[in-house]
């Protein structure tokens, strides 16, 4: 395989990685730590009733992400930003499992667009909700948006990581005005950028756009979960636990006998440990899975886990290989996507 074509593949392993470990961690969300000596499967269940396979409004609202960026040609703009408030009010308006952060955010943003006026929320709409969320309560820092930020990457691929550090941070803000889910949001959104351009998953590459303060803050953090196992970081709906949780996976999938194994055998044991460490293993699976998939491309995730994805809208992993390409080609082409026959 060529570098291109690596490229390329590493590209789709980020949407098709999160995807994967989000419908993944379906049917053991909301559940304690899985025991080591029982299979990791795609069972589907959980809460909300998935079927085995299908992500979960966590992956829905990454893809928003992703649409709105080809449909703003690649552009790191206002009218993104609109198009993802307004795709994810109406994802939200039919969500099973969405977080309940993110869902008040965006309801009140709804509310302020309709007393004046408007059907649809708009950025601006969203970041006067997100303040006054925060000004109701001190629990700001849900891993809503870290969830959705993988896609961010992919829109900058031709630019420094800094940038698409940058552009996350003020995608989070949109929902989340909480300083650590933006933080993290930048780290990991510029070390899934690295990992794409490297096939390696080095959650350090994320952190040289912060100021020092924060370095060193994210890095105490990252070292105690390579120090720690994905289930000892139980607060997974917060940010922080998440993205501990989810490194924590990954680093483990890349140490002892691991890391002589091949990229497929890596790929299926970080996601079996973020799947493991129960909670909001959706939301974990899925963050995992983003940097995971970036780092060995679509190719070394598991086929049975991959043949019957499928989820809103109406979309099956051939159709996030297709989005994946139309983001990554940062407005160069005809979107694929929006070619198919499926609403995607």
């Amino acid at each position: 395989m060529d570098f291109e074509n690596e490229l390329l593949d590493r590209a789709a392993g980020t949407v098709l990685g999160l995807a994967t470990g989000d419908a993944l961690g379906a049917g053991y969300a909301a559940a304690p730590p899985h025991p080591a000596e029982s299979a990791v499967e795609m069972i589907g269940g959980g809460p909300a009733g998935f079927a085995p396979g299908e992500w979960t409004d966590d992956a829905a609202l990454a893809i928003v992400t992703a649409l709105a960026f080809v449909d703003a040609r690649g552009e790191s703009s206002r009218r993104a930003q609109d198009l993802m408030v307004a795709g994810w009010w109406e994802r939200a308006q039919h969500a099973r499992s969405l977080g309940a952060q993110t869902r008040k955010v965006l309801a009140s943003a709804a509310r302020i667009a309709a007393n004046d006026g408007r059907k649809t929320p708009t950025t601006a709409d969203a970041l006067v909700a997100s303040q006054q969320y925060a000004q109701m309560t001190d629990l700001t820092g849900g891993n809503g948006s870290l969830v959705r930020t993988a896609p961010v990457a992919l829109a900058h691929l031709a630019q420094p990581p800094s940038r698409a550090a940058n552009a996350a941070v003020r995608i989070s803000a949109l929902t989340h005005v909480d300083q650590r889910a933006n933080e993290a949001c930048g780290i990991w959104t510029a070390a899934v950028h690295h990992a794409i351009h490297t096939g390696s998953a080095d959650i350090r590459a994320g952190l040289e756009w912060l100021p020092s303060n924060s370095t060193t803050y994210w890095l105490g953090l990252i070292e105690e979960a390579e120090r720690a196992r994905p289930e000892d970081f139980p607060e997974s709906g917060w940010v922080v636990h998440a993205f501990q949780a989810a490194w924590s996976a990954i680093h483990r999938s890349a140490t002892g006998d691991f890391a002589i194994g091949a990229a497929a055998e890596r790929v299926r044991a970080g996601l079996e440990a973020a799947v493991r460490a129960g909670n909001d293993t959706d939301a974990v699976g899925a963050i995992a899975g983003s940097l995971l998939g970036a780092a060995h491309g679509a190719s070394a995730l598991p086929p049975e886990w991959t043949r019957d994805l499928h989820g809103w809208p109406d979309a099956t992993a051939a159709d996030l290989v297709a989005l994946a390409g139309d983001l990554a080609s940062g407005g160069a082409r005809e979107p694929q996507a929006r070619r198919s026959r499926r609403a995607i």
